[in-house]
């Protein structure tokens, strides 16, 4: 059950990463990142008046706050990137380096103790990110899927922190977390936000996001916080499928290399 929440967590963030690049592109992406963290906040709420709560303690809510604060950095930057960057290249970085950072913040910090399959994971990460970056345009996509790659590891790794009792308030902890994280920058640009149809969008995105978030929580109460890491790290899937198909997006075959290496480098530690 763990690993299907946790596959259908990777699924909705693969649809609102690919509705997100898509947007950014189309307006704002600060104020696109910002609404999306506002309709966030309201699924969020909702979702966890519906999910009993045996008890929900400060230290929950401390984790979901952090976690929130990951998934602010990971949307600023992964919503820039998109928005001038090939989606096929950003998306997959933002998740193959948060794995093997989980990794190693686990095994640093949390007493985790990986196998030899999960450490060749993390190995083969820098030769793929070495290969995704070689084009020019690609490096710009690169930088910022790298900072969203650290956002998504807090992220993950502080929303796996927290007790089944407390239910999705942590999620929702996170969310008001994410807006204050995102406010100023929003209040700074408030000439360049988008039309009420543009908003509506952004909301809609964003709520999905904190679903799929959601799904991630409970899926990590349910299974080995790595496993579940890794599963939802598969979202990248569907966005570089949706570009290279509907976008038309051109990957260089030393690119493809590098994507193929990322892809296997963020299912094996899984595996180990």
């Amino acid at each position: 059950m763990g690993v299907l929440l946790a596959l259908a967590s990777a699924v909705l963030y693969g649809l609102v990463d690919f509705a997100g690049g898509i947007l950014s592109r189309r307006t704002d992406f600060v104020a696109v990142t910002l609404l999306g963290q506002i309709g966030g906040l309201l699924l969020a709420v909702a979702a966890a008046l519906l999910v009993p709560a045996d008890a929900v303690h400060r230290a929950d809510l401390l984790w979901g706050a952090l976690s929130g604060v990951g998934s602010g950095v990971a949307m600023h930057f992964l919503n820039r990137g998109l928005s001038r960057g090939a989606m096929s290249v950003v998306v997959p970085l933002s998740a193959v380096t948060s794995v093997a950072l989980s990794v190693l913040c686990g095994v640093l910090l949390l007493g985790d103790r990986p196998g030899a399959v999960a450490w060749a994971g993390i190995a083969l990460t820098l030769p793929a990110l070495w290969l995704v970056a070689g084009g020019g345009a690609a490096r710009t996509g690169v930088r910022d899927g790298l900072v969203a790659s650290a956002g998504v590891a807090v992220q993950y790794l502080a929303l796996g922190q927290t007790g089944a009792a407390t239910g999705l308030w942590p999620v929702a902890a996170g969310r008001v977390a994410a807006v204050l994280v995102l406010l100023p920058g929003g209040v700074r640009r408030r000439a360049r936000w988008p039309s009420p149809a543009l908003a509506a969008a952004a909301l809609l995105i964003g709520a999905g996001a904190a679903l799929g978030l959601s799904l991630f929580q409970l899926a990590a109460h349910r299974e080995l916080l790595a496993v579940a890491v890794v599963v939802a790290s598969l979202y990248p899937a569907l966005p570089v499928m949706l570009g290279l198909a509907l976008l038309h997006e051109r990957v260089s075959a030393r690119q493809a290399l590098g994507l193929t290496g990322a892809a296997v480098a963020t299912v094996l530690p899984a595996l180990g």
